[in-house]
């Protein structure tokens, strides 16, 4: 009878589970509807923007010269990355820390070994994961992850730039989940700054003259602080789509595991209180038979 009760126990531990895991699925559901909606809705106005600037650019005869267009040696680094502040959502953080990780060994093994790589964290899974190769992170935006909003974004948007032109740092990265869907998130990096140009889209416009107020030069500076910081709002908005959307799939999955594991224990359950019933009748069957003697 012990051992029935173990498994009686066992049964009713992941039933909890089960329902723990499918409450946290349907959250994630909810929570990924809203923020797809953000990140569909954010795309195409930051492709329009990019379009825009690429035209202007296509008219200009010469891009401007210094500020977030100065290319140099990539001596200081510094790599802004989007996580989660929460678990359970599979290896959407892991395989985030390892790309940043791989990355940074193949493309700037010195820099690194030196100490000459920064870290800023939005979402603190990340820099836990990483802390055991010995990366470390100087500053924290976390808070952004849980109220992901342009005007907060901005204000570090606006400092990291800063920090570019004051020539504090050579190459800034965003790394980041790109979201594709429910249940497909991909860990990508991209070059904040230096500012580049998509040079095909250029070339293609490049024939097309455009009437505009203000001048090229007077806009085209206008519009790249603000093409800078849609894309670093655009990431984090990919972030958050992906962090719920990995975190529905794990808790899918477990429950799905729950499942086939609560029909394993039952089947073993039964089986055990069949063979004590078992054992029961041929005890007393027994018993009458000694008696009869």
């Amino acid at each position: 009878m012990a051992n029935l009760k173990e498994v009686r126990i066992r049964i009713a531990s992941v039933n909890n589970t089960k329902q723990l895991t499918t409450a946290m699925k349907l959250v994630s559901a909810s929570k990924l509807r809203r923020a797809q909606n953000n990140i569909v809705k954010l795309r195409p106005y930051a492709g329009k923007l990019k379009e825009i600037m690429n035209r202007i650019s296509s008219s200009m005869d010469d891009l401007p010269e210094g500020g977030v267009f100065d290319v140099r040696k990539p001596e200081r680094i510094l790599c802004l990355v989007y996580s989660s502040n929460k678990g359970l959502c599979g290896g959407f953080n892991s395989s985030l820390g390892k790309h940043l990780r791989l990355h940074l060994e193949k493309e700037y093994p010195e820099q690194l070994q030196a100490g000459n790589i920064d870290f800023i964290s939005i979402g603190n899974k990340v820099p836990v994961f990483l802390k055991k190769y010995g990366i470390l992170f100087s500053k924290e935006y976390n808070y952004l992850i849980d109220k992901p909003e342009y005007e907060e974004l901005e204000k570090l948007a606006t400092q990291i730039i800063q920090d570019y032109v004051d020539k504090k740092y050579d190459v800034i990265y965003l790394y980041y989940n790109e979201f594709k869907n429910a249940a497909t998130q991909r860990p990508v990096h991209e070059t904040f700054l230096p500012f580049e140009m998509d040079e095909d889209e250029t070339n293609t416009q490049a024939d097309t003259d455009y009437l505009m107020e203000p001048e090229e030069e007077e806009l085209f500076k206008t519009l790249v602080p603000k093409t800078l910081k849609i894309q670093m709002f655009k990431a984090l908005l990919d972030s958050v789509a992906s962090e719920h959307g990995a975190r529905m799939t794990a808790m899918h999955k477990a429950t799905d595991n729950a499942t086939e594991l609560l029909k394993d224990l039952k089947l073993s359950y039964n089986k055990a209180r069949q063979a004590a019933i078992t054992n029961e009748i041929i005890e007393i069957v027994s018993g009458a038979e000694a008696l009869k003697g």
